[in-house]
């Protein structure tokens, strides 16, 4: 098994098409996580059972199945009752959908951080309900929250080959069809790997600036 380095740069270009597919879908995934995420951790904190009990259970459900179940439902049986999406934005919903179960817990417990007397001053202060969270509550259990959120997004995005199951061409199924018509597995197989670990290994610096950056809590 010897390297071909004109064959590898040959399917490079397609692979690398294949990669920006993978990282639009990861990091519009991931956007949906974040902010999806934190509507369920404020849900499951309502006071209000019909609310709180209904999303509970739908993210217990969530996170208990595998992501590859939740895509072929939102790929195959969705569009049974009318709903289509193209096979990207599946992937980036079923995604974040998907993290946003384990983003909601990672900002549970930045918001249980709050030291208590926070919530108190808040409450002496009889602020609104929404300035509480905006102002006080939110830009102390958010920086808390950043290390986690970071480690989370290169979680997803070695989740896209999952893809593959709802036709999404990333670089891991681009190399398998490459290699079917070739029967030369090592460059094909070895870049794919190689390209998911340079984005990995970016994505992991920027959540380490990101975490310096803006991981100081400060209180209010």
């Amino acid at each position: 098994m010897n390297w071909d380095w004109n064959y590898a740069a040959e399917i490079f270009p397609v692979l690398l098409d294949a990669l920006w597919t993978a990282i639009q879908a990861a990091v519009l995934g991931y956007l949906l996580a974040l902010v999806l995420g934190l509507v369920i951790a404020l849900l499951r904190r309502s006071q209000v059972l019909w609310i709180s009990v209904p999303v509970g259970l739908v993210a217990e459900f969530i996170r208990g199945t595998p992501l590859i179940v939740q895509l072929f439902f939102l790929f195959f049986v969705l569009p049974e009752v009318g709903i289509r999406m193209s096979p990207l934005l599946t992937g980036v919903v079923g995604l974040g959908l998907h993290y946003a179960t384990y983003v909601a817990e990672v900002y549970r417990a930045g918001i249980d951080g709050v030291p208590a007397g926070q919530w108190e001053a808040a409450k002496a202060l009889n602020l609104p309900t929404r300035r509480v969270w905006t102002d006080v509550i939110l830009p102390q259990a958010v920086p808390r929250s950043i290390p986690a959120l970071g480690n989370y997004l290169i979680a997803l995005f070695k989740d896209v080959p999952q893809l593959v199951a709802i036709t999404v061409l990333e670089p891991f199924t681009v190399a398998r069809e490459i290699t079917a018509d070739s029967f030369r597995p090592f460059e094909a197989i070895t870049l794919a790997g190689l390209l998911y670990l340079a984005v990995t290994l970016v994505m992991s610096y920027v959540g380490r600036l990101a975490e310096r950056r803006f991981g100081e809590v400060r209180a209010v």
